[in-house]
């Protein structure tokens, strides 16, 4: 079984098992009328993004870039840029509290 055939596996796996839980609508204190609905979405899709599932996903794609690298079976740019999204979808908190504190006059 090559690396290109076990991205997608698990991508399908994370699929079947995030897809039957429900969003609960929790309104946010200074949201618009109506937008109780989207914010549910939302911080549905973050806590799945960064939930236990995820992470164990996160880890076996790393593990398995990583074991195709030391093989020699896998493109170098396919395994760092995996890698990268990891880091990024997992780091998205700290990188846009650290544009906003930049961002911030005075």
């Amino acid at each position: 079984m090559n690396a290109k055939s076990i991205l997608p596996r698990l991508l399908a796996a994370l699929a079947a098992i995030v897809a039957p839980m429900a969003a609960q609508a929790q309104p946010v204190a200074g949201s618009p009328q109506g937008s109780g609905p989207i914010n549910a979405a939302l911080a549905w899709m973050q806590g799945t993004l960064l939930g236990n599932v995820a992470t164990a996903v996160a880890v076996m794609a790393v593990a398995a870039v990583g074991f195709g690298m030391l093989t020699g079976r896998m493109n170098w740019r396919f395994g760092a840029t995996v890698i990268i999204g990891v880091f990024i979808i997992f780091g998205a908190g700290s990188i846009v509290s650290g544009i906003q504190s930049a961002a911030a006059v005075g």
